[in-house]
């Protein structure tokens, strides 16, 4: 009979997901993240800080004593220890603990104020989160395909908004707000994305011209990146569809939520988180 050893074990828990260790030390994990993260935003609410600062604070503590614990058994049993640390997850692990031990080094009453921005770095813990969703990863394996249409996009928009902006600097000019073509870019952009803040707005008839196309021009390219999007999210969740593979008679293109073949009958293996 082949031992397990410690380092191993803790690596199935903490790292698993296919054992039941494992996912009770996730459903713990995700509590643990939800109630620090909503300790921090009781804390910035200055009545309750008034009133219960000194509990969020020791609460915030063992929040943060937890979670440097689990940091370093990640570390202490992943294979890889350096691919753990510089990898996205292993850096938002340590960026969520990091600014309370900060806080312990920065003297004098008047760097209070930067120890409590740096706090609020505290709310990537949630995203933490995203590792045990497979519905989130499969959103961002959609967002990571559409990378370069969205990015084609937004080189469009910008080019519009400054093609837009441009003009209304020349037509309106500094009299009536568009004091200069950065500030002009800025309303385009706010009018294009139907925002309207109304802090600037055109007074000449040609600006209202120029204005009323930006505006039909923002309804009509709003519902692109949607598009782009939805096709991705189709075409992933379609490939892990046919990823599904029958043991039994190797049939793929199977539904994501079905429990038996659709050719043979038998029970589909488990997908995983």
């Amino acid at each position: 009979m082949v031992s397990v050893s410690l380092r191993d074990k803790i690596y199935r828990v903490i790292f698993g997901t296919d054992t039941p260790a494992g996912q009770r030390f996730d459903i713990a994990l995700i509590y643990l993240i939800l109630v620090s993260v909503v300790a921090v935003i009781l804390d910035s609410i200055e009545s309750v800080n008034r009133d219960y600062g000194l509990w969020l604070f020791r609460l915030e503590w063992l929040f943060t004593l937890l979670f440097s614990l689990e940091y370093l058994m990640r570390i202490y049993s992943s294979p890889r220890p350096l691919h753990y640390v510089f990898s996205f997850y292993g850096l938002v692990d340590l960026l969520s603990i990091v600014p309370t031990y900060l806080a312990l080094f920065v003297p004098g009453a008047s760097y209070w104020l930067v120890v409590r921005l740096l706090r609020v770095l505290r709310v990537f813990r949630v995203l933490r989160l995203v590792r045990y969703l497979s519905e989130a990863n499969l959103l961002l394996r959609s967002m990571y395909a559409a990378r370069r249409k969205v990015l084609v996009f937004f080189t469009v928009v910008l080019v519009l908004s400054v093609i837009f902006g441009s003009l209304m600097f020349l037509v309106e000019g500094p009299e009536h707000g568009f004091t200069s073509i950065p500030r002009s870019i800025y309303w385009t952009i706010v009018t294009i994305t139907t925002v309207g803040y109304g802090d600037i707005t055109p007074q000449t008839p040609v600006g209202q011209v120029i204005a009323t196309l930006a505006m039909l021009t923002g309804y009509s390219i709003i519902a692109i990146p949607t598009g782009i999007f939805t096709a991705e999210i189709a075409r992933e969740m379609n490939n892990e569809s046919n990823h599904r593979r029958c043991n039994v008679c190797e049939r793929t293109s199977h539904h994501l939520e079905a429990g038996y073949c659709y050719h043979c009958g038998v029970t589909l293996p488990d997908q995983g988180l």
